[in-house]
């Protein structure tokens, strides 16, 4: 009985630290994407010489920005 239990609260436990490692990757994901990843890619469009696609990614990020910094505060 003492096996049964121990084994369902290993599981129990063992679920709980996936469904966190998976936020904290997903938050981390995200963060790493908008911080480092999206600027460098506007960048290195823009020097490559494809402006028209660099300008209208950096209007949408803009635009994006200021509408969830709006919802949040």
């Amino acid at each position: 009985m003492l096996t049964i239990i121990f084994a369902l609260a290993l599981i129990w436990v063992a679920g709980k630290f996936l469904v966190f490692g998976i936020k904290a990757a997903w938050g981390i994901a995200k963060i790493f994407w908008t911080v480092i990843l999206l600027p460098v890619a506007i960048l290195v469009l823009f020097v490559m010489g494809f402006v028209y696609l660099a300008i209208p990614l950096l209007i949408i990020g803009a635009i994006v920005a200021i509408v969830r910094g709006r919802s949040m505060g």
